[in-house]
């Protein structure tokens, strides 16, 4: 019989994806929007801080375990809101982007070399997906799409960093969100093609589990 991965029925595959990503990213987004409605920028920081580490107090009390998702979210929400409000000051908000992609540079590198990579947390946890047999050869992938995303995150904090120190205020918001949204779809794109050759090297399979 072939060695297989399992995720779960379409249905409850989109909810709980769509779950560990409204916690993590809907509700601090909805926080800060709120906050940021009543009370400016950093009252905004602050409101999405306090709900996403709401969140995780919640998952530990009701479920014993926090998503690496949430987790992320929590940290790079702390650092970014550090940042801004400590300061006070137009440059250290601008140095919260770079600073946030050093952070899940170290995220990342820090796992990828160990029997966790967090690509492979994030597969269990976001999706679901379930590696019964434990393949080496897919380990060996989960490490090193891990090592990618490190890159990626690395290759962002630099050119966000030098385009701070010469680009105006506008121009740098604006190459921000084309180099966050072009380094992801970039990233996710790579390591699905990267995924699915592993998986056609090994003969391997992806079914959903039974009903």
């Amino acid at each position: 019989m072939a060695e297989h991965l399992e995720l779960p029925r379409p249905t409850r595959l989109a909810l709980t994806a769509s779950w560990n990503l409204a916690e993590s990213l809907g509700i601090p987004v909805a926080a800060y929007f709120a906050g940021a409605a009543v009370g400016g920028r950093d009252a905004g920081m602050v409101a999405a801080t306090i709900a996403v580490w709401l969140t995780v107090a919640g998952r530990k009390i009701f479920t014993r375990s926090v998503p690496s998702l949430l987790t992320i979210s929590a940290l790079v929400l702390s650092l970014q809101a550090a940042v801004v409000i400590a300061t006070g000051s137009m440059l250290f908000f601008l140095l919260q982007f770079p600073l946030a992609n050093l952070g899940l540079c170290v995220l990342f590198a820090r796992t990828a070399p160990t029997r966790k990579p967090l690509v492979a947390q994030l597969a269990a946890e976001v999706v679901a997906l379930r590696n019964p047999s434990h393949h080496a050869g897919l380990h060996r992938f989960f490490q090193g799409a891990t090592w990618l995303w490190a890159g990626i995150f690395a290759a962002s904090t630099a050119g966000l960093a030098a385009a701070m120190a010469v680009e105006p205020v506008k121009t740098f918001m604006l190459l921000t969100t084309v180099v966050t949204i072009g380094g992801v779809v970039a990233g996710t794109i790579a390591s699905a093609v990267w995924f699915f050759r592993v998986l056609h090297r090994f003969g391997l399979r992806v079914r959903f589990a039974p009903a």
